[in-house]
């Protein structure tokens, strides 16, 4: 297709981009902030010389904790989003436990006012379901800049909490989006509070136990085909839990974090302590093992950083009163990169975890794939590169991660947003640029 070098205002040259049809050595041509073409170009308003990295469409988080309003002293909307770009990701999913909770029409409109000309990157904001707000929810979750309702059936940092099975099948029957649901039983999880032991945050997935998690998942399974109401499973930490959701895919999604797919607890908690506490838990070397076994049979939907970050002197009280959450959402790709050098995962199941699953389950419009017509954001990455997690590399404000001192084989080198760069080779360019995403269900409105 001839183009002339008037036609764009920017070309991503020499690189092997992930298409449509596959992996293709080809130039991309971006005009008005979408991408207009693949093939052979001259020179444009800009040129990125990607020679020796691949393109890969916008890598998305869509499940992050940048805890503003309320609790700004552990991160914001602006500093989460910054660590976001830093790590390659193009647009984040923001969770409603906040302080105070994104759970109205006013709170999501505070949260849209805070995000515009602060974050760096695509986003928007999940609704928490509560009773008091169940029969609003079919018209919040339509609101502009919401990516759906989110429930938390076992309690978790925030007060957000729907642990009974007559609250949640109203949630459940109050709207028509895929909810996303924090899945372990609060009752069972309230009983077993002795299993904690004082001081040792290896009693952490004792007391939060498999039997948690699947009986939250099956609960929240059987509740969702008596609403009809698709459902979408966070951090799915057991193998049980990824069989029972593989055998309901008609009704229910799925997400595995990079934590759970990469510490193993004999090791974790005896080298990160209280740093490797988290709902829910890391757990054994074995649920890896079994975690990763139902990866490559295809279940795991999306791979979501679960970043939650708390500082460093309130992760340093002695179990339990250490909270529970770690960040991740700058070292979600470089992780997933570092696994796929290791044979665990294909650069196709890369892209279908960070941008192609995304847009399947949540309709995200122009979003997720390098093809005329949609948006063009890039995540550009060195798939040989090696990088070692540094403190003076991380952005969050919590100045920690569970990864510092890894080195990992695979780097994002650039982050583009809509055309533009506003991450190269680890430094920032330009400003704040990010907008709310827009999804197919909610356009009309």
């Amino acid at each position: 297709m001839n183009q002339s070098s008037q036609s764009f205002d920017l070309v991503l040259r020499g690189g092997a981009v992930f298409t449509p049809s596959g992996l293709q050595n080809t130039d991309v041509g971006v005009r008005g902030g979408r991408i207009v073409a693949l093939g052979s170009f001259a020179d444009a308003g800009e040129v990125i010389d990607c020679t020796g990295l691949t393109v890969l469409p916008g890598v998305i988080d869509t499940q992050v904790h940048f805890r503003e309003p309320g609790l700004e002293h552990k991160e914001d909307l602006e500093s989460g989003s910054r660590a976001a770009v830093m790590g390659g990701v193009t647009g984040v999913f923001e969770m409603p436990n906040t302080n105070p909770n994104t759970d109205s029409a006013e709170a999501l409109a505070d949260k849209l006012a805070r995000a515009k000309g602060r974050m760096w990157c695509e986003h928007a904001f999940y609704v928490g379901a509560t009773d008091a707000n169940a029969e609003s929810l079919a018209e919040l979750e339509m609101l502009p800049g919401a990516c759906g309702v989110k429930v938390f059936m076992g309690a978790s940092t925030g007060s957000l909490l729907v642990e009974d099975d007559a609250t949640l099948l109203k949630v459940l029957k109050s709207g028509r989006r895929r909810v996303a649901i924090h899945a372990e039983d609060e009752p069972r999880m309230q009983a077993r509070r002795d299993f904690r032991v004082e001081g040792d945050p290896s009693s952490h997935p004792v007391w939060r136990d498999d039997e948690s998690a699947i009986l939250a998942t099956r609960r929240v399974l059987g509740l969702a085909r008596q609403a009809k109401r698709r459902i979408h499973v966070l951090h799915v930490t057991t193998p049980a839990e990824l069989e029972l959701l593989g055998a309901n895919k008609d009704i229910a999604s799925c997400e595995v974090t990079p934590q759970h797919l990469t510490l193993a607890g004999e090791e974790a908690y005896p080298r990160l302590g209280t740093y490797a506490q988290m709902n829910p838990p890391i757990r054994s070397g074995a649920h890896r093992d079994g975690l990763w076994h139902w990866l490559r049979q295809g279940v795991p939907d999306v791979w979501g950083s679960d970043h939650a970050p708390h500082t460093k002197e309130e992760k340093a009280k002695p179990y339990p009163a250490s909270p529970s959450g770690m960040p991740g959402v700058q070292t979600l790709l470089p992780l997933l990169l570092d696994h796929m050098a290791a044979g665990r995962v294909t650069l196709e199941r890369v892209v279908d975890l960070t941008s192609a699953g995304a847009v399947r389950l949540f309709g995200l419009t122009a979003k997720g794939r390098i093809a005329p017509g949609f948006d063009a954001d890039f995540s550009i990455v060195d798939l040989k590169s090696r990088r070692t997690v540094e403190n003076d590399w991380l952005q969050s404000k919590c100045g920690w991660s569970p990864f510092e001192g890894v080195t990992l084989t695979g780097r994002p080198v650039g982050t583009i947003i809509r055309g533009r760069r506003v991450m190269w080779d680890a430094g920032l360019i330009g400003t704040a640029i990010g907008e709310p995403f827009r999804f197919d269900e909610t356009i009309r409105s």
